[in-house]
């Protein structure tokens, strides 16, 4: 405790302008007071999301029945909480974000890569979802407002007038929400995650009541053969996994503010594999109940609550997906990204500003105009997620391997010292970034080896790990001389 007390009085003497601000800086230890309650109902209103029981729900539409789906959902957790775990411990430790402890490996200005192309991700799956929850807006006002349906009749660049007042609307909350700080982040998901239950919940009865019984529901056969349903498995977990692989860099920026390693651990185990599964089990349950009911998976929430014809069902339902589109999104996507701009920009962005203006840089993405092309949009994201792979699998080499998860808090705020390599670049780790990056895509590369590109994340997070190890080799040995020379003069 003492020790990261006098560190960061040092961080304070010699931080270098262009690398530090209040908002970069280690949390003190008097403001690290999120409980593991606090980061389980962050999880929950993440995880409880339109993306989510979807992905959840088409697994039965890919022919799986409701055992292979629970357990390939469970499958993919496992992995997923082990990856956050593994790069959650050093934000918890010295109170740090990604784009701050990213330059431990990459130097403080190799970092500004994966920092931007983390940004970019964020501010573009942001438009996505925002873009998406804004149907929810529309929806209820609809249902509401006379005549509101009409507006589509006016156009405002390049949507219906109603369109655009539902965007604006939509993109106005998330601005309410991010206006302040982290704190607001934490106590809207306080309540926004269990909100998204309720639905769930509703949507489970449902299934079991035009089931006439849980029994029926599980009862369903998978039409996979045991060769087809192995490679369907993978390709599942797979996309559960890469669904959340940006989250996996960028985690430390929620658990800097950690009470301690305990309430982390526990409350992401909980709110990650633990509702993670018991969402993706409301989500197949009540696809397998639309099997039953209409004779075809329906695992499109909006579309099954629209079958229902019932006004005060759509908006009670428009209403609780909306309030899951704007959970994950805050958290996802507008925290990591004003992390990143305030990295950028230390000297002129505060985390509020730079959230701000990473919503306003959203609508340049224009989703409205190609959010049609869904399959396209995915296949993106899923191309990027494979890109940062790699760097989660240097970070991690570099914290517990190569740096023995002993950082130098001061380093990390000047241009000399433990982390300035060669002008601020470290060229091993972009040597093992593009090892990683041949591996992720060597599928898409090599026509042969097609069936890798299934397996991309894994074989970057993979090789980026061992290639930084092996080419950080002298100093492991330094280190670990070092080690040995304090050990022996404080005996």
């Amino acid at each position: 405790m003492n020790n990261n007390l006098v560190d960061e009085t040092n961080v304070l003497e010699v931080r270098d302008p262009s690398l530090y601000n209040e908002d970069l800086a280690p949390v003190p230890k008097e403001k690290r007071n999120w409980n593991w309650l606090n980061y389980t109902t962050v999880w929950m209103g993440m995880v409880h999301n339109i993306v989510a029981y979807e992905t959840a729900g088409s697994l039965l539409g890919l022919g799986m029945n409701v055992w292979q789906a629970l357990g390939t959902v469970i499958f993919a957790n496992i992995i997923l909480i082990i990856a956050m775990w593994l790069n959650s411990s050093s934000g918890a430790k010295y109170g740090l974000p990604f784009p701050v402890l990213v330059r431990a490996s990459f130097g403080y200005n190799g970092a500004q890569f994966p920092i931007i192309i983390r940004g970019f991700v964020a501010i573009f799956w942001f438009a996505v979802q925002a873009y998406a929850g804004s149907k929810a807006v529309g929806a209820v006002l609809g249902v509401l407002i006379p005549g509101w349906n009409s507006l589509s009749d006016i156009h405002v660049i390049g949507m219906g007038l109603n369109d655009a007042i539902a965007v604006a609307l939509f993109w106005i909350l998330h601005a309410v929400i991010i206006s302040h700080g982290m704190e607001r982040v934490k106590f809207f998901e306080l309540w926004a995650g269990p909100l998204v239950i309720v639905l769930g919940l509703g949507l489970v009865i449902w299934a079991i009541v035009v089931s006439k019984g849980v029994g029926p529901l599980f009862s369903e056969p998978s039409t996979l053969s045991g060769g087809e349903f192995w490679n369907v498995f993978w390709i599942s977990v797979t996309g559960l996994v890469g669904t959340w692989a940006t989250l996996i860099l960028n985690v430390p920026d929620f658990t800097r503010f950690s009470r301690s390693q305990k309430d982390q651990v526990i409350g992401q185990g909980i709110g990650l594999p633990g509702t993670a599964i018991i969402f993706s089990i409301m989500s197949i349950i009540t696809t397998s109940g639309t099997i039953i009911a209409f004779g075809r998976p329906i695992w499109n929430p909006v579309e099954l609550l629209q079958t229902f014809d019932n006004p005060i069902v759509l908006i009670l339902g428009a209403f609780t997906l909306l309030i899951a589109t704007l959970s994950v999104n805050v958290a996802a996507n507008v925290v990591s990204s004003a992390y990143d701009l305030v990295n950028l920009f230390p000297k002129k962005l505060t985390f509020v500003k730079a959230g701000i203006i990473s919503i306003v840089l959203a609508v340049l993405f224009m989703p409205w105009l190609w959010f049609n092309n869904a399959g396209t949009i995915f296949n993106v994201l899923g191309a990027i997620g494979g890109a940062l792979g790699p760097v989660a699998g240097i970070m991690i080499a570099d914290y517990y391997i190569v740096k023995r998860k002993k950082y130098d808090l001061a380093s990390f705020y000047k241009k000399t010292g433990d982390y300035a390599y060669k002008k601020g670049y470290n060229p091993k780790a972009f040597i093992a970034l593009v090892i990683g990056l041949i591996a992720s895509f060597i599928g898409l590369m090599v026509p042969a080896l097609k069936d890798l590109y299934t397996y991309s994340w894994f074989l970057g997070i993979g090789f980026g790990f061992i290639s930084y190890i092996v080419l950080m080799q002298p100093s492991i040995k330094e280190k670990r001389v070092d080690i040995e020379n304090t050990s022996s003069s404080t005996n």
